[in-house]
């Protein structure tokens, strides 16, 4: 989740939220050189002989790409007698939008997951990230409206009729399809930052459809947020003598600030105390290696994080915690990195002890972050066998 957005000089000029400056123009490079030679392949005007160079480089690295796909393919193929392997469009809030239904065993609680961002789709490298789960759960992943290949299949105007309101409801469609589908009685709701704040306002909503929802990277404070996770990272800085961190925190001091630049500091170290900068660079490898992938599903991974974030971060940054909390009819568990430093680990732990619910836990993963659900998934997948598998039977 951004409370505040960053400009960001992007091949498409795009809003970001800032989940990572570096990973941002990362992605920008690598779109804009694959795209290039993707124009020169298809056009092939006549060109001196660096441009055929060029052209047969480009050969290259597609053939590799094509032979990582089909391997992946293989490698992360379900193929369990009593198995479910399913990637397709359904009807959910008068548009197609994109699922992928994934597990050892159709007998296994069906888990939910929604993706932070807003807009960062998990789907294009979620085959890896999740495979641990499926021997416990049929994991769902959904690119959300204005997201991944729903934004793809829809196009741009579809991302401008987002709102909370619509979202929550298309999460509940999806809830209620999904029970029909695979025969359930309820399902596990598991939300990742933006996902957290979606997550909580669709458990209000129909408590009855969902066994227990879980929060992680949960936003809890977005009016707080930026100025507490300020004063950790530079508390951080100053307990590992780091010149560097603590020197352009100071020179930022704390929020607000008048545009991107200040945020980038905070996001550059946030993610490097977190570990996580390593961790978001192969999630763009993952996503050109995914199997059924290519580089427009790519693009429109990118490009939907900006329109997403765009439409959905004026509205959650002012979010009160009355808003986020209070009474629930279900049980909520918040699992957060012990050191998440883009939605604090303290805030998130207040939250858990203000809420009002038949039974919640707060609980902390040693030596994760923000991403702790992605970069400690075993980690995370015991306290999920623990606390939430039980509430299945």
């Amino acid at each position: 989740m951004s409370p505040v957005t960053i400009r960001t000089a992007t091949a498409r000029g795009a809003l970001l939220a800032p989940r990572s400056v570096a990973f941002s123009w990362l992605v920008s490079l690598c779109l804009f050189a694959v795209a290039s030679a993707v124009c020169r392949a298809q056009e092939r005007p006549p060109a001196p002989l660096e441009s055929e160079a060029e052209f047969a480089e480009f050969q290259k690295l597609n053939a590799v790409m094509t032979f990582l796909r089909n391997r992946n393919s293989a490698d992360y193929a379900v193929t369990s007698p009593n198995g479910i392997d399913e990637s397709k469009y359904v009807q959910i809030g008068g548009i197609e939008q994109w699922i992928t239904v994934r597990g050892q065993d159709r007998r296994n609680p069906v888990l939910l997951f929604l993706h932070g961002g807003p807009g960062d789709a998990v789907n294009p490298w979620g085959c890896a990230g999740f495979r641990s789960w499926l021997k416990r759960f049929t994991v769902v992943q959904w690119d959300q409206r204005g997201a991944g290949r729903t934004l793809g299949r829809n196009g741009a105007d579809s991302a401008s009729r987002i709102s909370l309101e619509r979202m929550v409801e298309d999460g509940i469609e999806l809830s209620e399809l999904l029970r029909k589908d695979l025969k359930k009685d309820k399902v596990v709701l598991l939300g990742h930052s933006w996902g957290s704040i979606l997550g909580l306002y669709m458990a209000k909503a129909r408590p009855a459809i969902f066994y227990a929802f879980v929060g992680t990277g949960q936003v809890a404070d977005p009016a707080k947020n930026y100025n507490v996770a300020y004063a950790d990272l530079l508390a951080k800085a100053k307990r590992l003598g780091g010149s560097a961190a603590i020197r352009e925190l100071e020179g930022i001091g704390p929020p607000p600030y008048a545009d991107g630049a200040g945020y980038a500091v905070q996001r550059k170290w946030s993610n490097r105390f977190e570990g996580a900068d390593f961790f978001l660079s192969a999630t763009l490898g993952l996503a050109f290696a995914a199997p059924g992938y290519g580089l427009g599903d790519v693009n429109d991974w990118i490009a939907g994080q900006g329109l997403s974030a765009a439409q959905l971060v004026p509205k959650t940054s002012v979010l009160t915690p009355e808003e986020l909390g209070g009474e629930f009819a279900l049980p909520v568990f918040v699992i957060q990195g012990a050191e998440d430093f883009t939605t604090p680990t303290g805030l998130a732990k207040r939250f858990v002890k203000s809420i009002r619910a038949p039974r919640k836990a707060f609980v902390e993963i040693e030596r994760g972050g923000h991403f702790a659900v992605f970069m400690k998934p075993d980690a995370f997948l015991k306290e999920l066998t623990a606390k939430v598998l039980p509430l299945t039977r």
